[in-house]
């Protein structure tokens, strides 16, 4: 699997062998968008196609259009766990939220991709 980004979205690129076709999914929004396309250059062309459509469809219905992720996180962990990161944050002389959002960033960045 591999990833693409368009004006703030990230899809999975999978290429499909049977069909000698590259085929996309725009993750993390409830709307399924999909794209595709025979060459690379024709992915990318369509996987910006409908991004523009996603948005230019929220536009047209007065609606802000879906985004990946709001920027707030909510999370249910064990206390100990919670205490660790506490006191992991404060020895690192940050706020827990600074100290987050820095280890869940190096993670996601290092994640390998599936």
């Amino acid at each position: 699997m591999s990833k693409m980004t368009c004006k703030g979205y990230t899809a999975r690129v999978e290429f499909d062998d049977r069909d000698g076709v590259f085929v996309g999914r725009v993750l993390g929004i409830k709307a399924i968008v999909g794209f595709h396309g025979t060459t690379v250059d024709e992915l990318r062309a369509d996987f910006k196609a409908a991004i523009d459509l996603l948005l230019d469809d929220a536009k047209a219905r007065g609606e802000a259009p879906e985004r990946p992720a709001s920027g707030k996180l909510m999370l249910r962990v064990p206390p100990e766990v919670h205490a660790a990161a506490a006191i992991a944050a404060e020895a690192a002389g940050t706020s827990l939220n600074q100290w987050a959002a820095k280890v869940l960033g190096d993670a996601a960045r290092t994640a390998p991709a599936r």
